[in-house]
């Protein structure tokens, strides 16, 4: 059971390695700008593979539930899915197992490698568990726990994790199967790090925080959703909403408000506390992403703006 992207070198390990009786996805619904139906990442692989492929609208439909329990499963495998009712995940023998991009019980949610980055976090990882009634707080089977690069972004955390995951989910179900993993409750006497579902007002950059904290935010949303800024043209009155994908950063006492924007050739800074930001990579939103030697050459830019 699955959707995005992140899945697919999962499902792919499963079917090279086990017998997959059936693949589940979303149902399908316009998305994205005209409203066309995209098939999802899982939904491709298996058309591609000639599965039986599964789309429910209620995961509580007793057509749907008496379809999963015919099958008779030993593992419903999740990644990436929705949360499922216990009338489903209840239904294998074995178990149903879920793969996280994080070390749980740090970054339960929605959005795990993105807050691993905008956070700061030196390593993150992948974990197996079996999936209870709440969200992301089972009895966990094995984690992989990897360095997070300082360069890395959202995508390149994303494709590497993938593919850790897929291994270990390998390695989970066999050993599940041979009854040589004892599960580890997750403990429910800290406040760990939560992954909060990504929406307009988090994506936003805030010019009063410093240099790392920025730079952070902006690879840990690079390439999507994308880190947002306002550029407001004080002498003519405008504003420009931009995504910013790439940036370098320098700590310095700059003694400048923060927002402020310095402009000069092939080069666009914004200051911050205690430094600044320079891009590297952007899009107006509506435009084409561009580099920002680019941006400078096509758009008519002065010294008179700030970033809000």
């Amino acid at each position: 059971m699955g959707t995005s992207e992140f899945g697919v070198p999962t499902l792919d390990q499963i079917v090279n390695n086990f017998n997959l009786l059936a693949i589940v996805t979303n149902y399908d619904k316009p998305s994205g700008r005209g409203l066309k139906i995209r098939n999802s990442a899982v939904k491709e692989y298996a058309l591609k593979k000639n599965i039986e492929l599964l789309q429910p609208k209620n995961l509580k439909d007793q057509s749907f539930v008496e379809k999963i329990k015919n099958f008779k499963p030993d593992f419903i495998i999740v990644v990436a899915f929705r949360m499922l009712p216990k009338v489903i995940w209840s239904i294998p023998n074995l178990g149903t197992i879920n793969l996280h991009a994080s070390l749980l019980p740090d970054y339960r949610g929605a959005a795990p490698i993105n807050w691993a980055l905008i956070n700061g976090e030196k390593y993150t990882g992948v974990t197996t568990f079996f999936i209870d009634d709440k969200i992301d707080t089972g009895d966990i089977l094995l984690q992989k726990r990897i360095k997070i690069n300082k360069t890395d972004n959202a995508e390149d955390l994303h494709n590497s994790l993938s593919k850790i995951g897929s291994l270990l989910m390998f390695e989970t179900i066999n050993k599940v199967v041979n009854n040589s993993i004892k599960p580890i409750k997750q403990g429910s006497n800290k406040i760990y790090k939560t992954a909060y579902k990504l929406n307009k007002e988090n994506v936003k950059i805030n010019w009063e925080r410093r240099p790392i904290e920025i730079y952070n935010k902006i690879r840990g949303l690079s390439p999507y959703p994308g880190a947002r800024t306002t550029i407001i043209d004080i002498k003519f009155k405008t504003k420009k909403n931009i995504i910013i994908y790439d940036c370098d950063y320098k700590q310095i006492n700059n003694g400048l408000n923060p927002g402020h924007i310095i402009i000069s050739k092939n080069n666009f800074k914004i200051s911050c506390t205690d430094g600044f930001i320079q891009l590297k990579d952007i899009k107006i939103e509506g435009k084409k992403r561009m580099k920002i030697k680019s941006f400078l050459n096509g758009f008519n830019v002065n010294n008179g703006l700030i970033a809000k």
